[in-house]
């Protein structure tokens, strides 16, 4: 499982990826995927998570994410003791991008461990698999300020321009315009990037008050996102934030 041995601060931020062994497709198909959402918000709570509360809650994640015309969220509490604040994710086929805040003693490392058993266990039950799924550690680093917390948050949500545009880390975008990207990151599912900018998405999934309090709002990230796109801003200073 997942694991690492240093300490992590509470109130503190860190850019964390979990990544498959041997670079393996950890994502497949929809199921997965849907699976690997709904494993970040199980599992990032202290409580044990029994098969009837995982029930339980999957049908209330279901509830509460559905995009219906009319829906009472008041009617669905969230009754999990949360282990880290999820200010942001990605999902990558074959890794995942977090940027957490720990907010209990050991928080961080037993949300982790939690996340890669279940999601591993779920993987090998489905694919007929043994051994692990991800590799034993996770990697992470301290975002120390406001300005690396923009920094990171902004290399999450670009994460799947890779998809579209082979080498976009490396050389930019070359094959489509700024506003096609734009639109792709707004249309990827697998992201908090949507909910980050006021188009629901999987909204229960992250608790993004503070991000868009230092990012200014939902416009000026949006806006921050996309100059990150045109000319990827600062990323030579901060490659150390990054994990890849």
């Amino acid at each position: 499982m997942p694991y690492r041995k240093e300490q992590f601060d509470n109130n503190e931020f860190y850019h964390v990826i979990l990544r498959a062994i041997d670079d393996n497709l950890i994502f497949k198909d929809i199921n997965d995927y849907y699976r690997g959402i709904f494993s970040i918000y199980e599992f990032n709570n202290a409580n044990p998570v029994t098969i009837q509360n995982r029930r339980r809650a999957r049908e209330s994640f279901k509830k509460k994410n559905r995009r219906p015309t009319s829906i009472n969220f008041a009617e669905f509490v969230d009754d999990r003791d949360r282990l880290v604040d999820i200010l942001a994710f990605c999902f990558m086929p074959n890794h995942v991008h977090l940027l957490l805040r720990q907010i209990k003693d050991d928080g961080l490392s037993k949300f982790m461990v939690k996340v890669g058993g279940g999601y591993g266990r779920y993987f090998n039950q489905r694919y007929q698999r043994k051994g692990y799924v991800f590799q034993n550690r996770f990697k992470s680093v301290h975002v120390e300020d406001d300005r690396q917390l923009e920094v990171v948050a902004s290399y999450i949500f670009t994460n799947p321009i890779a998809l579209i545009e082979p080498g976009f880390k490396e050389f930019g975008i070359r094959s489509h315009s700024v506003s096609e990207v734009g639109k792709f990151l707004e249309e990827y599912k697998w992201s908090s990037y949507p909910d980050s900018i006021g188009v629901k998405n999987f909204s229960s999934v992250t608790q993004r008050e503070f991000l868009l309090e230092v990012m200014n709002g939902e416009v000026d990230l949006k806006d921050f996102v996309k100059n990150w796109i045109e000319r990827k801003r600062d990323i030579a200073m901060y490659t150390d934030l990054f994990l890849e």
